[in-house]
């Protein structure tokens, strides 16, 4: 399992996440410019409930490596569940007003795409390997007959 290079793009996208639940999303500043708060993702409903089932997703992707083509697919649904997120993030950015100031972790949905983008090839390529051994030995077969 751990072998395999798309396991560890796919473990480095659940935790990153994984980390969503506990990252702040902005800072807002008082009328004096001191910190008045510090808002989470957690804290607005629809984001938590997508950061959840992109989470899960990423889990589920992450421990079905035995069936290549559901992990796949997993991985696929998750990376545009999280584009989603993402462009939502940068809506909220952008009509935002002036005393909120976005952190790091604002860019983390990105991160997670291409990353579950980049376990979704190496799937593919694994699946492709295993379907042309497939054909080899099926053609093997029926020369020996």
């Amino acid at each position: 399992m751990w072998q395999r290079v798309q396991t560890l793009y796919l473990a480095l996208s659940t935790i990153l996440m994984g980390s969503m639940f506990f990252a702040t999303k902005a800072v807002q500043f008082g009328p004096d410019g001191e910190i008045a708060d510090y808002i989470t993702y957690t804290s607005y409903i629809p984001y938590l409930i997508l950061i959840l089932v992109v989470f899960l997703l990423d889990l589920l992707a992450l421990t079905t490596y035995k069936h290549r083509v559901f992990q796949m697919r997993t991985a696929g649904l998750s990376a545009i569940i999280t584009l989603a997120l993402q462009a939502w993030l940068v809506l909220d950015f952008v009509l935002t007003h002036n005393d909120v100031v976005f952190r790091l972790s604002a860019i983390f949905p990105i991160v997670t795409v291409v990353l579950d983008l980049l376990a979704y090839r190496g799937i593919l390529s694994d699946e492709m390997i295993v379907a042309s051994a497939y054909h080899l030995r099926k053609a093997r077969r029926e020369r020996r007959k």
